[in-house]
């Protein structure tokens, strides 16, 4: 996983609420192990509206609850295959923000007020170091769990946070009582 530090650019923006898991990548594109290959499909049904025009922007912008529905990872998955690098919404489904921090992608909950101020900006920053938002001559703080922001800072995902004790995994294996037959050399 890449360390996320700051993402700037123009920003997409996705003007609906209560957006579901079932919405972002539909049930029958989750036939992959692998987590590629699925940003072809996000919101696969709304890309047939007409009118429809959803660029891989870094930053989407979108209402609240998003990624409500059901728990499944390839919703994060779609959304950083597509290009996303960051949400920013009134809020988010618990286990859906979750996914995303596992996999670098940042989601960031702001006000409602400062969510319509920026559909209406053309571009932004997140600052994950400083926990600010900057767009149109604003800057709005927002809030993020202090263990989640070390790894996404560091880049760790849940294997690199273990790798950082290899040392003590080591060393407890090495030296804890076994009962029974060796079956190591």
């Amino acid at each position: 996983m890449n360390a996320v530090t700051k993402i700037k650019g123009p920003i997409s923006v996705l003007r609906r609420s209560d957006v579901d898991t079932d919405q972002i990548i539909p049930k029958q594109f989750l036939k992959r192990v692998e987590r590629s290959g699925f940003g072809e499909f996000l919101f696969y049904d709304w890309a047939k509206e007409p009118g429809w025009d959803l660029d891989p922007n870094p930053i989407l912008v979108t209402g609240r609850n998003f990624g409500c529905g059901s728990s499944r990872e390839h919703a994060p998955w779609a959304l950083e295959d597509f290009g996303f690098k960051a949400l920013v919404a009134p809020s988010f489904a618990d286990i859906f923000y979750s996914n995303c921090t596992k996999v670098g992608l940042l989601p960031v909950p702001l006000p409602e007020e400062e969510i319509e101020a920026l559909m209406d900006a053309d571009e932004a920053e997140i600052d994950l170091e400083e926990q600010t938002v900057r767009f149109a001559g604003r800057e709005v703080a927002f809030d993020i769990d202090a263990e989640t922001r070390r790894r996404l800072l560091g880049g760790l995902d849940d294997i690199g946070v273990t790798l950082q004790s290899a040392d003590a995994i080591d060393a407890y294996e090495r030296d804890r009582e076994r009962k029974g037959p060796v079956t190591t050399l």
